[in-house]
């Protein structure tokens, strides 16, 4: 059977800190097996029979709002899918290992706009930097991401992204190696 990982959005924010032993209860709950979480940001490792990743999502999104109480989109990936993520090399290989720098991974449910890309590609401000790969957006941030102010910009502000949530690249690779789909080192 696959194994996949969920990625919540907005998890262990303001007043959604659900316990992770309670969501890894409320994803057995819905029949998925080897459940498990990852940091307390809403990273739930688990396997199902299921293939179709869309609706993984929608019952996954439906079962957490009864439960919780409140909507929490859902991110579903492979780990074959995230296996793909972390050798994409989205940006020039000395930014891609500078201690410096973060890089993040925005998880969509589908491709971001193309007037969206085209907007974020062209952002190269010498400290943030984006490039779109299918449904990830990764962003490149040469310093504390608190200090980035791209998100500021009305040309940003302006766009319609569609819902996402962020992981940095880090999170992504130790999720990959604790599905089994990849080593950490990738």
């Amino acid at each position: 059977m696959p194994r996949y990982v969920a990625f919540l959005r907005g998890i262990n924010l303001g007043k959604r800190r659900p316990k992770m032993d309670d969501l890894r209860r409320h994803f057995e709950a819905l029949g998925y097996k080897d459940v498990s979480t990852y940091i307390a940001s809403g990273n739930v490792l688990f396997t199902s029979g299921v293939r179709d990743t869309a609706k993984l999502e929608a019952q996954i999104e439906k079962h957490l709002a009864s439960v919780l109480g409140y909507e929490v989109d859902t991110f579903i990936r492979s780990a074959d899918e995230l296996a793909k993520i972390i050798p994409a090399k989205p940006f020039p290989p000395a930014e891609m290992v500078s201690e410096t720098n973060t890089i993040n991974v925005a998880f969509h449910k589908t491709p971001p706009p193309r007037e969206a890309v085209r907007v974020l590609e062209a952002v190269d401000n010498g400290y943030d930097r984006f490039r779109v790969i299918g449904r990830e957006l990764y962003w490149l941030c040469r310093g504390k991401i608190s200090e980035s102010e791209v998100w500021t910009q009305p040309e940003i502000r302006a766009l319609k992204l569609t819902t996402s949530t962020m992981r940095k690249l880090d999170t992504v690779r130790t999720v990959l190696a604790l599905l089994g789909g990849g080593e950490r080192a990738v």
